[in-house]
């Protein structure tokens, strides 16, 4: 398992992704709507991970909610895994309660699923696998 990338919740995707590419000195390789997740993503490449900027598509998306809650800010951690089926197997095994435990599709050609924050101290954790 390795850190895939960070998700950061933002209300303004232009503004947002106007932002990293200043900060980051490169601009986003991929941008992309997710309609199954209500999601606007725009990704951004680093040495070892990537930065996942999410922006709401409708006022009843998850991202909307979590923006409404907590305001703009990291959203979920995303890990990459070789077989997701076997890791959610694993991780029910060692206690840990999904949001979803059948993977969907996802942005960036990955097949993801979530575990529930209220397992992992708070924070919503994403498992995600490079489609076949």
């Amino acid at each position: 398992m390795r850190l895939e990338h960070i998700g950061i919740a933002v209300k303004k995707k232009d503004e947002a992704s106007d932002l990293f590419s200043k900060l980051l000195g490169q601009e986003a390789y991929k941008s992309e709507q997710v309609a199954s997740e209500g999601v606007h993503t725009t990704f951004f490449g680093l040495q070892n991970a990537k930065l996942e900027l999410l922006n709401s598509l409708s006022k009843d998306s998850a991202i909307e909610k979590f923006i409404g809650k907590r305001g703009e800010g990291i959203h979920h951690l995303a890990f990459a895994v070789d077989d997701i089926q076997t890791e959610i197997r694993r991780l029910k095994e060692e206690g840990f309660t999904f949001v979803n435990e059948t993977p969907k599709d996802g942005a960036d050609n990955k097949l993801i699923c979530f575990l529930h924050p209220k397992s992992t101290n708070g924070v919503l954790v994403e498992l995600c696998q490079d489609k076949k």
